[in-house]
């Protein structure tokens, strides 16, 4: 079964850092873009960060910059963000994401884009 399990949610105070890991499980990701979602309570899905499978090229929604870091680590499978001075608006589940991508097509869209598998998500809590 493909499977990607996120991990490294939890509480943590306004200003505080957490990192996430995204982990895929009968798969490798060396040849996958990996996004990262959440959503909020009483919000839509939104794209948070992307990495595209070389790994030359990174995405960051306007509400993430300067504040998270994507990066990936093949050897181990996984692919990570870094999220430091949390806001009490971070609070959502937060979701990885993969879509295989070797070619001009998917290279051509939207890294954010096509997403062929999901993880179940993980809960990022920002409170004092």
């Amino acid at each position: 079964q493909l499977q990607l399990v996120e991990t490294g949610g939890g509480l943590v105070q306004p200003g505080g850092s957490l990192r996430l890991s995204c982990t895929a499980s009968g798969f490798t990701l060396d040849y996958y873009h990996i996004g990262w979602f959440r959503q909020a309570p009483g919000k839509e899905r939104e794209g948070v960060s992307c990495i595209r499978s070389s790994g030359d090229s990174t995405a960051y929604a306007d509400s993430a910059k300067g504040r998270f870091t994507i990066s990936r680590d093949n050897a181990k499978n996984t692919v990570y963000l870094q999220m430091n001075s949390l806001k009490p608006e971070d609070t959502a589940v937060y979701y990885c994401a993969a879509r295989h991508c070797s070619g001009y097509v998917c290279y051509s869209q939207s890294c954010y884009a096509g997403m062929d598998y999901w993880g179940k998500g993980t809960l990022v809590t920002v409170s004092s």
